[in-house]
This record gives structure tokens, sequence and C-alpha cells, in this order.
């Protein structure tokens, strides 16, 4: 936000050193499906080849990204939902705490239920575009320390993709295929959505802009 117009410059090739990093992974799951066909998570993976320690460095890693997982996917998904209708933003707690109880009822009903019944919402979020303000002046200098934390931010793409590798057994016979073929789709539709976000932020100079304006979640630099 404090580059403004300048920060434009920077998003399509930190978008691509993100695709590039989302390939690795890609690749990598597609191995860990094959291999742990009951599931193969990042603490079991991490347990059979590398130790006990590791494992549960790995394990406390991934309580903290599930607490920022369901942080980050409710912020953003309200955020979408104020952009698109402002009136909506004196609401935004209530909105944030009310989907976070649908999540805690739908989710113990298992992997496939909760999938089935987030679909939808999910696919509502990709549509949810509000119009796009012009960006503000740069008031900073790019810095190193600015550039990783868009990187960061943008990372925020891969939330999610080693589920696949988690449920491998809820899936229909063959599961390996099927689930290797579920990640590829996944891994396909991030990067068409981050370069296409990229290019679009390029094309038409979209920048970020302040929390509240009309339109400040349909950015990509945050």
């Amino acid at each position: 936000m404090p580059l403004g117009l300048a920060a434009v410059a920077y998003t399509i090739p930190i978008s691509l050193t993100i695709i590039v990093l989302l390939n690795i992974v890609f690749f990598s799951y597609r191995q860990t499906i094959a291999t742990y066909p009951t599931g193969g998570g990042s603490y079991i993976v991490a347990s059979a080849n590398l130790g006990r320690c590791v494992a549960l460095f790995a394990g406390a890693a991934l309580m903290i990204d599930y607490i920022l997982n369901v942080a980050v996917g409710i912020s953003a998904s309200v955020g979408a939902m104020v952009s698109a209708i402002p009136a909506l933003q004196p609401h935004t707690l209530h909105l944030c705490l009310a989907i976070l109880l649908v999540l805690t009822l739908v989710n113990p009903r298992g992997i496939r239920e909760a999938g089935l019944a987030f679909m939808l919402p999910t696919y509502v979020f990709v549509g949810l575009v509000a119009p796009i303000p012009r960006p503000e002046p740069g008031v900073a200098a790019v810095s190193a320390w600015m550039l990783v934390k868009a990187f960061s931010s943008g990372c925020t793409a891969m939330t999610g993709v080693k589920q696949v590798s988690n449920g491998v057994p809820a899936f229909r016979n063959p599961k390996v295929k099927n689930a290797q073929a579920t990640l590829t789709t996944i891994i396909a539709t991030l990067i068409l959505l981050l370069a296409g976000i990229a290019y679009l932020c390029r094309a038409y100079n979209i920048a970020a802009t302040p929390l509240g304006q009309r339109g400040y979640q349909s950015v990509l630099l945050r």
C-alpha cells in the first residue's frame, strides 16, 4: 500500500516466484499421495523420513497454520463481501463469527460432506470483485522487507493444498489417481487465478487501497 502505483511493477515477478514455488509443492505432494495412500500429512511424512523431533516441529507448525488458515479464509471472504456491498462493513465482526460458527458445525461431519458444503461459497468468493479505485500516490521507497512481505502474503495462494494429501482415503477408487487428478486441478486453478490477477493488476494499474475504501479487497498486493 505505501508504494501506491509503483507496486504494480513488482506484481508479476512476485507472482511468478510464487507460481514456481507452487509447482515445487505440487510435485512434492503428488509423490506423497502415491507413497502414503492412507493419508500423508506433514507429521506422518516427517516422522517416517526425518524422525520424531522434526515431525513434532512440523506438527506444531501445522497447529499454527490451521488457526491462521481459518483466520485468513474468513477475513478474506468477509472482506470480499464488504467490498462488494459496503453497507455490510459495520457488521464485519458478526459476519466473521457467523462463518466461524458454520465452519465449526459443518467440519465434524466429514471431509466429503464439508467439501460439498463449502463448494458454492468458494465459487462465490472467486467471483466477488468490486469496482477498482485508482491507486494512491506512493509514499515509501521499495525495500527488500516490503518485497518479502508481499511474497509471503501472496503465498497464501497455497493454503489448503496439503489437504488433498491428507484426505486420500476420502476419494473414490482408484484413490491415488483421483487424488492426484484433484491436486492437479487445484494447482492449475490456483496458477491461473494468480497469474490472471497479476496480469490484470499490471494491465489496469490495480494497487492496494486503504481498508474500508470501496474495492479495497479486490487487490493483490496488501
